[in-house]
């Protein structure tokens, strides 16, 4: 007969032997603490409440086939006491122990031992995956390769490994399914790893963030910056010392916008010869790949709102001194993102050439 009190053996676990008796002075067990929560997320209560049966709803459940009726009939058939379940307050559904609760329904019981968590719903669907990854009937590869593609949508600015850490995958299985279902959301800057710290995708990126930092806050500090930019103080110091020095915020050779060694423009040593831009952008004009698409002359009108002719280079000169530095910066953040745009294309070229 299955019983509900405080002792529980490993969850949702058929026991093999009964446990042995306790003692006359032995003190009694506490009861089972909750599974282990995300980190950053809350933690289910360490109290047991006892709930009616009937008063608690189905999980939103990372697993794909359902409620598995054998192994309903093998934990109604245990003796001994099983685990409390955990129950999303707010909801009343359950997040980990379904199978104990049809047990418990079809051993006629009227409350089920509940710890309670109080965390948001994509956090409880997290939890989920986590107790169920950790203890009782295993989750499927099925069922895990569902929970990454899940979690990335909720949390798309953590890393692979944190990820695999939650559903028990590999960390290049979950990135084959990041890149999979890649362009279906917003890509984020930054990824959030197993110690919790964000970090850039690349250095690019997070040096293109500071110089948006310092267009704004030229007097700001290097602490200030690397905080805002997500990169070392020593990196937001190169970045701070390129810019006074009129130099570009990326480090020649270094890392474009894909992770990638910028490469060299072809027929130069370091230098980009100067193009004629007038000529140049004629040319696009009459590329019929351009002249016959909407996206094509759509690029030919930004690209001529965005070039700044010689003529027109002496306007900047003219602005009051006191906003000299801020113009400045402005100047910068946008020859830095032409400068990633350069690399980028520049790569794209030497793969395709």
């Amino acid at each position: 007969m299955y019983v509900l009190t405080a002792e529980a053996p490993a969850r949702d676990a058929v026991p093999t032997a009964d446990p042995p008796a306790a003692a006359p002075s032995e003190a009694p067990r506490r009861p089972p603490a909750p599974p282990r929560p995300a980190p950053g997320t809350p933690a289910p209560s360490a109290d047991v409440a006892h709930v009616p049966v009937d008063a608690l709803l189905e999980a939103d459940s990372p697993r794909l086939a359902g409620v598995d009726h054998d192994h309903v009939l093998l934990l109604a058939g245990v003796e001994t006491a099983l685990p409390p379940i955990v129950v999303h307050r707010p909801t009343m559904r359950v997040i980990d122990g379904v199978h104990r609760l049809h047990a418990a329904r079809l051993n006629r019981r009227g409350t089920i031992p509940v710890h309670w968590f109080d965390g948001t719903e994509r956090e409880a669907f997290l939890l989920a995956v986590e107790a169920n990854n950790g203890h009782g009937l295993p989750l499927t590869l099925a069922d895990r390769r569902a929970s990454a593609r899940r979690i990335l949508r909720l949390w798309p600015e953590w890393s692979d490994r944190a990820v695999a850490a939650k559903v028990g995958l590999s960390g290049k299985t979950v990135g084959v399914l990041r890149r999979a279902d890649a362009g279906s959301g917003e890509t984020p800057a930054v990824r959030v790893g197993c110690d919790g710290r964000a970090r850039p995708l690349t250095a690019t990126e997070g040096r293109l963030r500071a110089v948006d930092y310092l267009a704004v806050r030229p007097d700001a500090s290097l602490r200030e910056i690397a905080r805002s930019a997500g990169i070392s103080v020593e990196t937001a110091r190169d970045v701070r010392d390129r810019l006074g020095r009129g130099e570009g915020p990326l480090p020649p050779g270094g890392t474009g916008p894909r992770g990638t060694r910028a490469r060299e423009p072809r027929g130069c040593a370091g230098r980009v010869a100067p193009a004629d831009l007038p000529t140049v952008l004629d040319s696009l004009r009459r590329d019929p790949a351009l002249k016959y698409s909407d996206e094509g002359r759509a690029l030919i009108r930004w690209l001529e709102t965005r070039i700044v002719r010689e003529e027109e280079s002496g306007l900047p000169l003219r602005a009051p001194a006191h906003q000299a530095p801020k113009i400045a910066a402005m100047a910068r953040a946008c020859a830095a993102y032409w400068e990633a745009i350069a690399t980028e294309l520049e790569q794209r070229g030497a793969r395709h050439p």
